[in-house]
């Protein structure tokens, strides 16, 4: 199963890329670019077929994959008829809505996987229902009542597994969340619970005991799966691509600090932080865990799976619009230069100057290539020498 797993998340990252260069062929396309392949994977064709201008196909190394478009750079040699064609030719906002149209469909991916998640399959969460009691709130060793235990106030009170808590001194209890607040805050006061047993209502009074200040019943609640109604599905998706959104920012921000960590993780076999970095290697590995975990359900199962997707769809998506070249981001800031350049030299009655040609950053390029292909490298030692897991 594990495997099935592993083999779903290459399946899923490899649709991932293919809708990422779908976004910049159809926007290429649209404004009149000339598109001439669309390939996954890098290396030696696997298989292609050429369709119109474009060529489509797969090469034999699956780490990503590309849109040429004639004329990225006006240095590019083209045939006169190719010319107004030119990917440099277009308007400042064509041009960056090609380049962006990467990083976006990745975000929407994301944001369609959570709402699938959040309205089809649903997000495990602790309900009002009562999993378990207590006998007592003082155990052995062994995890058995001691001698000298008492009843749980919950097993004094009578409450039974599988009641569902309605009411908490007739205050409306509608989370378990909600519940816990309430007692943790009554420690030795008398609280006035009512439940729902076999279809019926039951009152009845529980004094939760004191531990550590706090007030305690000797109570667990049951894990449902939770679907929200499809408008506040949609509600909670933006809320929870936009926290997702963030949380790649912060990482993005914090990388640079996580190297040394992750070297020392690496090479000298200290645990793997859970909250660091993350090869693709690594995040292929925990979703085949998870979808192969017997601790969880089916449902829990796929849904720990999307959320592994669509958290990868939206980091990429933001890490991929950084400005630095050679990613999409890189691109679109050599753009805005070139609105800067342009509208300047209208202020001064001059002629529009010519595009800035990307080729002169090349050794920029090559310097962000080189720690790109380090890190990675590094990233896929660590997954294979110290493996993250979730022990699931």
């Amino acid at each position: 199963m594990k495997w099935i797993g592993v083999a779903a998340f290459v399946a899923a990252l490899i649709l991932s890329v293919m809708l990422h260069e779908a976004g910049h062929f159809l926007l290429a396309k649209r404004f009149g670019m000339k598109v001439t392949e669309f390939f996954v994977g890098f290396g030696p064709r696997l298989y292609s077929r050429v369709r119109g201008e474009t060529e489509y196909g797969f090469k034999a190394i699956p780490a990503g994959g590309y849109v040429r478009i004639l004329g990225m750079t006006p240095s590019e040699p083209l045939a006169p008829e190719d010319e107004p064609r030119a990917f440099y030719r277009a308007s400042v906002g064509r041009r960056i809505a090609v380049l962006a149209a990467g990083s976006v469909t990745h975000i929407i991916v994301g944001f369609l996987l959570v709402y699938l998640l959040l309205s089809a399959i649903g997000v495990s969460t602790e309900s009002t229902t009562l999993s378990s009691v207590s006998k007592c709130l003082t155990t052995t060793a062994a995890g058995t009542c001691s001698k000298s235990a008492k009843p749980s106030p919950a097993l004094a009170a009578g409450l039974q597994a599988k009641d569902r808590i309605t009411q908490i001194n007739g205050v409306a209890i509608t989370s378990w969340a909600q519940a816990v607040d309430k007692i943790r805050a009554s420690a030795n006061t008398p609280l006035q619970i009512t439940v729902e047993r076999d279809h019926q209502l039951i009152s009845m009074t529980a004094t939760p005991a004191s531990l550590k200040g706090h007030g305690v019943l000797g109570v667990m609640s049951e894990i449902s799966s939770k679907r929200d109604n499809p408008i506040l599905a949609l509600k909670n998706a933006v809320t929870t691509t936009w926290n997702m959104g963030t949380q790649s920012v912060g990482a993005l921000v914090t990388l640079p600090s996580k190297i040394p960590a992750l070297w020392g993780q690496t090479f000298e076999h200290r645990p793997r932080d859970l909250t660091g970095m993350v090869g693709v290697v690594g995040v292929a590995r925990v979703s085949g865990e998870a979808l192969a975990s017997q601790k969880l359900s089916w449902s829990e199962r796929i849904g720990t799976f999307i959320i592994i997707l669509a958290g990868l769809n939206i980091f990429i998506g933001i890490f991929n619009a950084l400005p630095l070249p050679p990613l999409d981001g890189g691109h679109i800031a050599v753009a805005l230069i070139d609105k800067w350049r342009t509208v300047r030299a209208r202020r001064r009655g001059l002629e529009a100057p010519a595009p800035f040609d990307v080729v002169s950053l090349m050794p920029v390029t090559l310097v962000v290539l080189g720690i790109l292909v380090s890190l990675s490298l590094l990233l896929l030692a660590a997954d294979i020498v110290n493996p993250v897991r979730l022990n699931l």
